[in-house]
């Protein structure tokens, strides 16, 4: 099997990776910047390109890997072929491709990804679709080998569950962002959160996260609540602070 990256950004890279890591065979990767291309090209001994006309006709597999907004662009730009074209987006329906290719679908790794930190994916949730059932069956003995973790799902759902991971992964992300910001303006070494952010994230191995909040917002302590409140600084911080405490409130009086 013969595949083309298009795109070399965070999932691409490891995605790519992985799949050469199992014997799949990347004949090629497109970047629209020259030094990402090469960087991946260079890590999996294969061709490069920063020219979407320049990319070979004859692969097997076509997996787009780009932001959202660039995908119908590319899309356009990828000349027809036979080969069966994907993306690894959460929120874009598989039917992108629909009037541009004959065999198209999704490969979504629900996994949040960086190029300097490596993964273990065998757990990862491969969230996959197709518009056949035979390159269904191909994408899921590929996603077989990476994984243990596979589900057949539609976009509509595969669009809900990343609407729920943003919330969980980069919403959480960012209030850590936000409590290392407090933490360093005071000249606190902020990485003596560690520890609880751990076992907040382990907690839910055992319980729900509704079981596991905690904190003064659950039982609505006024007292300690105003006084956070009158410890920010910024507005913005102030909104956030309000909002998160009355959900957290009315989410356990439901």
């Amino acid at each position: 099997m013969n595949i083309v990256f298009i795109g070399a950004g965070n999932l691409a890279t490891l995605l790519a990776k992985e799949m050469s890591r199992y014997g799949l065979h990347i004949s090629q990767v497109y970047s629209r910047t020259p030094e990402s291309a090469f960087l991946l090209a260079n890590r999996l001994n294969c061709s490069w390109t920063t020219s979407m006309n320049k990319i070979i006709p004859d692969a097997d597999w076509y997996i787009f890997s780009v932001k959202d907004d660039a995908l119908p662009e590319l899309a356009t730009q990828l000349k027809t072929n036979g080969g069966l074209w994907l993306h690894t987006a959460g929120s874009v329906p598989a039917t992108i491709f629909e009037g541009r290719t004959d065999r198209y679908g999704v490969i979504y790794p629900l996994q949040t990804f960086s190029k300097k930190r490596n993964v273990d994916f065998s757990h990862i949730p491969f969230i996959i679709e197709a518009n056949n059932e035979h390159d269904l069956d191909a994408l899921n003995e590929v996603c077989k080998l990476l994984t243990g973790n596979v589900h057949f799902l539609d976009s509509e759902k595969r669009k809900q569950i990343h609407l729920a991971a943003v919330f969980a992964c980069n919403f959480a992300n960012h209030m850590w962002t936000l409590a290392w910001k407090l933490l360093e303006e005071k000249e606190i070494p902020p990485e003596i959160l560690v520890p609880l952010i751990e076992e907040t994230a382990a907690k839910i191995q055992e319980l729900t996260p509704d079981q596991a909040q905690t904190g003064p917002a659950i039982r609505y302590d006024k007292t300690v609540i105003n006084r956070h409140l009158d410890m920010l600084e910024s507005e913005d911080m102030k909104t956030i602070y309000r909002l998160l405490s009355q959900s957290i409130y009315k989410t356990k009086q439901v």
